[in-house]
């Protein structure tokens, strides 16, 4: 975005501030960079975030579904207001998760874990007491969108001698059909939780939020490249954090969310790839600061980490585990050369 687009645009929010929040920001910071759609108001002893998204019905969605939660969990922003095509929400903290979870051992990082996770169940049974399930789009409901999904382990050939004879994709495609029965925030990456004033885990960043089984959201956070706890870790995580009034058995929820994981993890490998061909490899730091994509060999070897152990936990999806492992060796040889 050109900085006389750039400047427009935040002398436009100043003023739907004023209209709505009674005051116009003393300053205006972008964590995630100007080309980002929510910014960062400042007013002389508060702050409040400020959304203005290309989709205009991306804003009133996002601004519908926290109305709705607010009140049943404390674990999003709370809707300040809306005019037009602008949310304002408040500040969940300057410190995203993906930073905090970074300056701590492992204990501290797997609490840090347990409490992102306990947040989302939390979220996930507030959105049971309203009508969300019913209001909401559902996600990866059609037959091309599942296709693309198993289909994409073709990614992981590239590092191995093919793909086993033994890997099902209809069933593994089938087992991805599911019937959209719980609200999910979607896009749960470490970078879309923030850590409060009040040391809270909050998650934000609803506008893609939908309808489908919900373990999907648990597999964003697992399969997020810059996740530096070890799956077997976030394993027994989703164990002592499980939400037993869920609906689902807990064996059932933990085999599809490894399978889940398994392909989620190759879509992110696939980003990855993407991102390379594009860009280069980036620095850590850079990936950490603007909450890019883990375009770094380190990343997409702590991916393949994640898929292999993940994949080894189904039936389903123990043939690709080799696969993984190859891949992971790739990557650790570009890290160390």
């Amino acid at each position: 975005m050109a900085d006389g687009n750039f400047d427009d645009r935040m002398a436009y929010i100043s003023a739907k501030a004023q209209d709505v929040l009674g005051e116009v920001p003393e300053q205006i910071t972008t964590p995630g960079g100007k080309s980002r759609s929510s910014i960062r108001l400042h007013f002389k002893d508060w702050s409040a975030i400020a959304t203005l998204r290309e989709n205009f019905r991306r804003t009133h969605l996002e601004a519908y579904v926290l109305e709705q939660l607010a009140p049943h969990c404390d674990d999003i922003p709370k809707v300040l207001g809306v005019s037009d095509d602008v949310l304002f929400q408040s500040d969940t903290g300057d410190i995203r998760l993906s930073e905090e979870v970074l300056v701590h051992e492992e204990a501290d990082q797997v609490e840090l874990a347990a409490e992102a996770c306990a947040g989302l169940f939390r979220i996930h049974a507030a959105a049971r007491k309203t009508d969300l399930a019913e209001m909401m789009p559902h996600l990866g409901s059609n037959r091309d969108w599942i296709i693309n999904l198993v289909g994409s382990v073709d990614a992981l050939q590239a590092y191995s001698m093919g793909l086993s004879k033994d890997f099902d994709f209809v069933a593994v495609a089938e087992r991805m059909d599911q019937p959209g029965r719980q609200f999910l925030k979607w896009d749960c990456r470490s970078g879309n939780a923030a850590i409060g004033y009040d040391g809270y885990v909050r998650w934000f960043d609803f506008e893609y939020a939908g309808v489908r089984h919900g373990a999907e959201d648990f597999a964003w956070l697992i399969a997020d490249e810059t996740w530096p706890v070890a799956p077997d870790k976030m394993a027994d995580v989703m164990i002592d954090t499980f939400d037993h009034s869920s609906g689902y058995e807990i064996e059932d929820y933990l085999d599809y969310l490894s399978v889940y994981v398994t392909l989620h993890s190759v879509q992110r490998l696939k980003l990855i790839q993407k991102e390379v061909k594009k860009r280069g490899w980036l620095s850590k730091d850079r990936v950490i600061r603007y909450d890019d994509a883990g375009v770094h060999p380190d990343y997409a070897a702590q991916l393949c980490r994640v898929g292999a152990y993940f994949s080894a936990q189904s039936n389903l999806t123990a043939p690709l585990t080799r696969n993984f492992e190859s891949a992971g060796r790739a990557f650790r040889a570009i890290a160390e050369g």
